[in-house]
């Protein structure tokens, strides 16, 4: 909808200036289609599992239903560095601290807390791209101009030069969004990449916002977790971490994350909740305790459906010719172009219309993302061979109008 010089001219510019999402587009053009096979949202379609919804249960029977600490209860922040040593084994060659936790509605907040301490108008933000689009739209919302650092699609898969990166640094650099492993790509960074990404950091002193959110999603090198700037950061980096119960434990809705960040800027970020959210809801955390202590099977069952959901999209994608993709290392996502279809907005579009099915445009992702479409395989066998069978099927069809 254009906006008439009225109401325009009463908004921000940083109002104006949020882009609209083209994942949203083609959801709403598709929206309760029947039959329709809905893949364009970044999400899995098993519900929040049982034994963390009765957490939430039992918490709201108890009426924990006040205000409370903004940087999230204390064994909420436990149970995260409990989780933390887990997944990574300690850091700086101790346990993780709690005083390192901050509790926040989802990681979507996560990120604009991040960018509300380091960046602002007239600061630049570099994002590799493709990337998720909400980087680019939040770090607008701020005033903040995001640059993008396209990523290139090879032989091995997708790279990031970081000689190109460093290129796109200037005096104005105050964040880099690093996303590994990456939403839409499925690009994990190695160990050397987030050395050399650091090294710039530390070079000219700017943040890096680690999203590392698909990090147990990691297929790579027989798997286990993804290579994390956890392995490599020391004390007086300027590294921050965002991450969610979103992806891990089927809690899209729930809207629970949490930002890691150095103890001294602890104070900073409650502030910023105060004047944001005023602190995430006491039966959420215990949700969120109750995924983080019990979830490990659930965990291990989401990783390996998602594997399966690869091989299915992929083997079906690479029988024909049309398409060109690299197996994602990491990540929930296949992203891939159709040979004859540069405008994936439209793609979008027609293929809810004439496949029954719904994916991403590449669009929505950065310039990078041009002509290459983004294809959620975190769902079920049966769903996906159907999505997969429908999709061959059109592109047999419209290859013989070419």
């Amino acid at each position: 909808m254009t906006l008439d010089s009225r109401w325009r001219d009463a908004l921000t510019r940083e109002a104006l200036d949020a882009p609209p999402s083209g994942i949203v587009e083609v959801m709403v053009h598709g929206f309760n289609k029947p039959g329709i096979v809905p893949l364009w949202a970044g999400e899995g379609d098993l519900p929040t599992p049982p034994f963390i919804s009765e957490a939430a249960t039992r918490s709201l029977a108890a009426g924990e239903t006040f205000y409370t600490m903004q940087t999230g209860i204390p064994e909420l922040r436990a149970a995260l560095a409990a989780y933390s040593d887990r997944v990574h084994g300690g850091l700086f060659g101790r346990p993780f601290s709690p005083e390192r936790f901050i509790v926040t509605n989802g990681g979507m907040h996560a990120i604009q807390l991040a960018l509300a301490a380091f960046a602002g108008p007239g600061d630049e933000v570099l994002i590799p791209t493709p990337a998720w689009p909400n980087f680019d739209g939040a770090t607008r919302v701020r005033g903040a101009t995001p640059v993008e650092v396209p990523m290139t699609l090879g032989n091995s898969g997708w790279v990031l030069d970081v000689d190109r990166l460093a290129a796109a640094v200037t005096p104005r650099t105050k964040v880099l969004f690093v996303n590994s492993p990456s939403n839409p790509t499925g690009w994990t960074a190695d160990r050397e990449t987030l050395k050399a990404l650091l090294d710039l950091s530390r070079r000219h002193g700017f943040w890096i916002v680690a999203d590392e959110i698909y990090g147990r999603f990691h297929f790579k090198d027989g798997g286990g977790v993804a290579p994390s700037f956890h392995d490599i950061i020391e004390e007086d980096d300027r590294v921050v971490f965002v991450n969610t119960f979103s992806k891990n434990w089927g809690m899209t809705g729930w809207r629970i994350g949490w930002l890691e960040v150095p103890p001294a800027l602890v104070g900073t970020f409650v502030n910023l909740i105060q004047y944001s959210s005023s602190g995430t809801a006491v039966f959420m955390q215990r949700a969120g305790i109750a995924a983080l202590e019990h979830g490990e099977s659930f965990v291990a069952h989401q990783v390996a459906r998602v594997a399966k959901g690869i091989g299915i999209v992929s083997d079906a994608l690479a029988s024909t010719s049309r398409v060109r993709f690299a197996r994602p290392d990491g990540a929930f996502y296949i992203f891939f172009a159709i040979d004859g279809e540069p405008d994936t907005r439209r793609l979008g579009l027609r293929l809810v219309d004439e496949a029954n099915v719904g994916i991403a445009p590449g669009t929505a992702f950065g310039g990078a993302g041009a002509g290459f479409m983004r294809i959620c395989v975190a769902r079920g066998e049966e769903r996906l061979r159907t999505a997969s069978d429908r999709l061959k099927h059109w592109l047999e069809t419209t290859k013989q109008m070419i």
